[in-house]
């Protein structure tokens, strides 16, 4: 077996390092690497907690849906909380809180207990 001259070694080997430095920066920081994978992950997580938020927005429109198709009950609840509309015969009564009232200062912020 013949062994090869030094510098075709030397030439060998260098060509070998800068294939595996140029093999480990596509890895690490290139298109397709490490840093694009963790960012893609990211956005699919960040993607997929959008979606759970709007199946739940769409269940709860569905089940309001089948609600509205199931009676007239759920009609006339949405027309009067939405339309204000009373009924026949009723007596509409409005109740207005005074602009000041202590109550509703004393209502918005639990107090401390006393010692």
């Amino acid at each position: 077996m013949r062994w090869l001259p030094n510098q075709v070694v030397g030439l060998l080997l260098v060509a070998l390092v800068a294939l595996l430095a140029f093999l480990q920066y596509r890895l690490w920081w290139g298109e397709g690497g490490r840093r694009s994978v963790a960012d893609l992950r990211q956005q699919v997580e960040q993607q997929a907690h959008e979606n759970e938020g709007l199946k739940q927005r769409n269940a709860a429109l569905g089940a309001e849906v089948e609600d509205l198709k199931s009676g007239e009950a759920a009609v006339e609840e949405r027309a009067r909380s939405e339309l204000g509309m009373i009924k026949p015969g009723e007596t509409f009564y409005r109740v207005v809180e005074p602009e000041g009232s202590a109550a509703t200062d004393e209502d918005a912020t639990p107090s401390e207990p006393k010692q």
